[in-house]
């Protein structure tokens, strides 16, 4: 063969081979990247991951039933972790203590606790799996004033534990769509589906229903200050500082489009922290030193504490995971019904019993909820055939 024939036949290009035995595929190993917030739109961390070679005849069997346990896992772990949470959270607000039988007073001190783990958390997260590019993240500052609200927000609710029984409590923060409806309406003349009404009504009428319904004396009994308009006024106004708080991170988020989950939780912690130690130790008799106090002669509710604080941080992973692999409305649905085994577990468990009535307004109000689910759902369909058609 002479060298110009040689030369032409390196030029000449190679037939492709199409052997089904020997094709293989190339599917990035995604990396467990956090993402923003529960109810916001996931988002890539690392895009530096590795590449694996998987045989084309094993992949989807492999790729479905990888899904079915990842699903598995993400249930199991926002479940036990906020189930978990909510019995120490009445355990906290409800069991007395010591001898004396004393209660633990300062609901508030499990706001500060939860910041600090929180942000010791964040911070190992951040250090663990780094974002990459240390530019374009918003700065620390930013979060002052989501840090207000966050901080006002959670304490309202909890302090509500003195007031109503958790069930209740858990009703009334599951209505967060009846003031974004109100306010959309009255404020920005938003006009909604009869559906989306619908939904509203059946929450609205639930709540309102269980809160009218006689209360067993027993659960009476476990509260320090039973006083149900208080308590349900606590919750709503837990809401709407919620309502401000989303609103503020899906800004910052949008500002800054290389800020990560880790980055908010960071940013959010760190302010709440900051509030939340001036609240609890900014004078001498401020209500801190007393939560010290009661710990030091109370281990026992120093570890429930705790408990309660490693179960936030833990369940926020969770979020996190099932978020950036199965999206916000599988999330969604996962804690709406975490919400509803919560009340199941208190009853049963932590020894609140409901009537009746009280029953068939958890029923109306997890119907409500489990519509508006079926409603996002349908929209979600209708979006993605859109996007398949152009």
């Amino acid at each position: 063969m002479t060298a110009s024939s040689h030369a032409s036949n390196q030029n000449r290009p190679r037939r492709k081979t199409n052997v089904a035995s020997r094709t293989l595929y190339k599917t990035p190993l995604d990396s467990i990247t956090p993402y923003r917030n529960p109810i916001s739109e996931s988002k890539r961390i690392n895009d530096f991951s590795p590449e694996i070679e998987i045989p084309a005849p094993m992949e989807s069997h492999g790729v479905g039933l990888r899904r079915i346990l990842e699903l598995a896992f993400c249930v199991a772990g926002i479940w036990t972790a906020y189930i978990y949470q909510g019995v120490l959270q009445e355990t906290v607000s409800t069991k007395r203590f010591g001898p004396e039988k004393e209660r633990f007073e300062h609901l508030a001190f499990l706001n500060l606790a939860q910041s600090v783990v929180c942000l010791i958390w964040s911070f190992m997260m951040i250090k663990l799996w780094p974002s990459g590019s240390s530019t374009g993240h918003a700065p620390w500052w930013s979060y002052w004033s989501a840090g207000i609200t966050n901080t006002i927000g959670p304490a309202m609710g909890i302090e509500a534990l003195k007031y109503i029984s958790y069930p209740a409590q858990v009703l009334a923060k599951s209505s967060k769509m009846i003031p974004v409806m109100l306010m959309g309406t009255l404020v920005y003349g938003i006009r909604y589906s009869f559906p989306e009404y619908l939904c509203t009504i059946l929450v609205a009428g639930g709540v309102s229903a269980f809160a009218l319904a006689k209360t067993s004396s027993k659960t009476i009994s476990k509260l320090a200050h039973p006083n149900a308009p208080l308590g349900y006024g606590l919750c709503f106004l837990n809401l709407a500082f919620d309502g401000f708080t989303n609103a503020t991170q899906d800004s910052i988020s949008a500002r800054y489009p290389k800020t990560s989950a880790w980055d908010i939780m960071l940013g959010m912690n760190l302010w709440g922290t900051i509030y939340n130690l001036v609240f609890m130790f900014g004078w001498p008799q401020a209500s801190g030193y007393q939560a010290i106090q009661f710990c030091k002669l109370h281990p026992e509710a120093a570890w429930d504490i705790l408990y309660y604080c490693l179960c936030g941080a833990v369940g926020q992973n969770f979020i996190f995971f099932t978020i950036s692999r199965f999206g916000s409305l599988t999330n969604t649905t996962i804690t709406t019904t975490r919400k509803f085994v919560s009340i199941v577990v208190s009853s049963l468990l932590s020894g609140n019993p409901l009537s009746r009535k009280q029953w068939g307004s958890v029923f109306m109000v997890f119907s409500g909820l489990s519509y508006q689910i079926y409603l996002k759902w349908k929209k979600l369909q209708k979006m993605q055939k859109k996007r398949k058609t152009t």
